[in-house]
């Protein structure tokens, strides 16, 4: 299954595909453009893959779709005879599909209209399904609804922070809550998310062992590089960590809209994809630091100060929760109390008095080793 971590890097990528033009390969496909669209009426004789801001199929695809966009839509009037895999910031399917789907993105919606052959499998922030699937659905999200006017002709297994299935839905093979449920990756062209025909699956406690040692060698350099910033950002997220979450929540919001709203503009567009990248580095250097906010608040509970041991005790808590039910929540909290406590830290504030209870790099406990 998707993690949160790797949906949020999918959606960031998409930033860079959307402001980027678009490029189609198919048999017989539509123009390459910042939008790829197979018109009504139209015929694309075998695969279609397309990448751009925007893919919409409204006519018909004779073989498989390939997509990666920041919005893929299949219309009432779409049809595609074979597989659809879609990786999008938004995708929505209002047409027929005869065979297996394959959707991540931050938002899925398979309306009341929508007709699929084969089977569902969904990733996303949020989904919601209306239409009707002949097979098997699975669903990984933060949030699942199923409507009244869905059909499945399989099972439907999810794994979700809220799900919601309407009474008036038919499942006919039955609903299921699966912890840990794999979902299958779409496999699409231009992104980094294709891995071939391979069904090697890397074991999760493996990814969130490497995460754990990349993230404490980037802490480690944050510490080290500028000893005093790093005690300002602790002090503002452990004293103030209310008004950094605010602040945090704040700058998620706006900070891609910023953004999404340059690529629109033809100068904007570079602007765009350079604060797309700055922004996802930003997000991982605040997520250290709330690692390090969130061990400094743990020693200080057995009254212990050392930057090093909080460092790591953050980040082993934060590797712990990727397999602890709503773990996903909280580790938003504490990214969202790191980049708030980073952004007031870079504005030049600090907590009242500092944080001076908090042992510099090179102090232990009472003054002794750095490594202690």
């Amino acid at each position: 299954m998707f993690t949160l971590n790797q949906l949020a890097a999918i959606l960031l990528s998409l930033l860079v595909v959307g402001s980027l033009a678009g490029v189609a390969a198919a048999q017989q496909g539509p123009s390459a453009g910042g939008a790829v669209v197979v018109d009504e009426g139209e015929t694309v004789d075998g695969d279609l893959d397309a990448v751009g801001g925007t893919v919409v199929v409204a006519g018909t695809v004779t073989g498989d779709v390939s997509a990666t966009a920041g919005t893929v839509l299949v219309t009432e009037t779409g049809v595609i005879n074979g597989n659809l895999d879609a990786v999008a910031g938004s995708a929505t399917l209002e047409g027929s599909v005869g065979g297996d789907v394959s959707l991540a993105g931050g938002a899925v919606f398979v309306r009341d209209t929508t007709d699929i052959g084969g089977s569902l499998d969904a990733a996303g922030g949020t989904v919601r399904l209306d239409g009707a699937v002949a097979g098997n659905v699975r669903v990984g999200a933060d949030e699942l609804a199923v409507g009244p006017t869905a059909r499945v002709g399989g099972a439907l297994e999810y794994d979700a922070t809220t799900a919601t299935v309407d009474s008036a839905a038919v499942v006919d093979g039955g609903v299921r809550q699966v912890d840990d449920l794999a979902v299958a990756a779409p496999v699409v062209a231009g992104t980094p998310f294709q891995f071939g025909q391979s069904d090697f699956v890397i074991p999760g406690w493996v990814v969130s062992g490497y995460w754990l040692l990349a993230n404490f060698v980037v802490g480690a350099i944050i510490v080290l590089v500028a000893p005093g910033f790093a005690r300002r950002v602790t002090g503002l997220g452990t004293k103030q960590a209310v008004r950094s979450g605010g602040v945090g929540l704040l700058a998620i919001v706006a900070v891609p809209i910023v953004l999404l709203l340059l690529v629109l503009t033809i100068v904007g567009i570079p602007l765009s994809l350079a604060g797309g990248v700055g922004f996802l580095l930003a997000l991982w250097v605040a997520g250290v630091y709330g690692a390090l906010v969130l061990g400094t608040w743990l020693l200080s509970l057995a009254d212990y100060d050392n930057r090093w041991v909080a460092l790591f005790a953050g980040l082993f808590v934060l590797a712990v929760l990727d397999f602890v039910p709503l773990g996903g929540v909280l580790e938003f909290v504490v990214l969202l109390v790191g980049l708030g406590a980073f952004a007031l830290a870079l504005r030049g504030e600090s907590a009242d008095d500092g944080d001076e209870n908090v042992s510099a790099p090179d102090e232990g406990p009472q003054g002794g080793s750095p490594m202690a």
